[in-house]
């Protein structure tokens, strides 16, 4: 009995906490928090309306993949190195599932909206687009630097900033009881926020700030930069309106 007491004490102090720990584990809550007010507590007490199939699906890709997050930076806090690679292939494989399943799932609430009048379905297909492109580039970047911490760590946070803006949205629409169902006046700050802390950390921590954190900023910065010039642009209207034109979910 000791002897597993004094195991788990050591265990215990293997733990230490990083920087990116702290950061994943904001990101995970404004995720759950927000789903969590939306739809998640709602559904519990049998309030929330039916959904497609495919909401379910992309909510347990998403919500296991924000725990998978949790469990892989727990582990490199943990000195755990061996399992934390073992599971790179099956986080290859969950990554390329919530894209997929993120990109239809937009695209649905997107076609919805359109023929229920409307007017945040482009906005929808806007934010959508740039979580895909942005998660999927910075994945990539994370991914194929895997021996190279001072860019996969970051890039890892880089990526997941596109992709966390629902769960944003939704938590500080009901957190502040607004009436604007995308608060862009408070999601784009706090990516702001969040891609400036990821900043300061690197180059305190290595005194330098290379490219591949700059093109992670520029993504985050330029859109929310661009969201209004280019939702309200002519050739965007066309596009998305075409796009959702020819997506069928049944």
């Amino acid at each position: 009995m000791s002897g597993d007491t004094t195991m788990a004490a050591r265990a215990t102090r293997q733990f230490q906490p990083s920087f990116y720990f702290w950061m994943i584990l904001v990101m995970f809550a404004f995720v759950f928090l927000g789903f969590g007010m939306h739809s998640l507590f709602p559904a519990m007490r049998g309030e929330f309306p039916p959904a497609p199939p495919i909401v379910h699906i992309h909510a347990v890709i998403m919500g296991s993949w924000m725990v998978l997050l949790l469990a892989q930076t727990s582990l490199i806090c943990s000195g755990n190195l061996k399992l934390h690679r073992s599971l790179g292939m099956y986080a290859i494989a969950h990554a390329t599932a919530l894209m997929f399943t993120g990109a239809l799932i937009q695209l649905v609430g997107s076609k919805a909206g359109v023929d229920n009048g409307s007017l945040l379905a482009l906005e929808g297909v806007y934010l959508g687009g740039a979580a895909v492109l942005g998660f999927g580039s910075m994945f990539v970047l994370a991914i194929r630097n895997t021996k190279r911490p001072e860019v996969h760590r970051p890039m890892m946070l880089f990526a997941m900033l596109p992709v966390i803006v629902p769960g944003l949205n939704r938590f500080w629409f009901h957190g502040l009881g607004l009436d604007d169902f995308l608060p862009l006046h408070f999601t784009y700050p706090t990516l702001w926020a969040m891609a400036a802390a990821i900043l300061i950390h690197e180059w305190r921590k290595t005194g330098r700030i290379n490219g591949y954190l700059i093109y992670g900023t520029a993504w985050i910065v330029l859109q929310g930069v661009l969201h209004e010039p280019v939702n309200n642009s002519a050739w965007f209207m066309d596009f998305g309106s075409w796009l959702l034109s020819v997506v069928q979910y049944r």
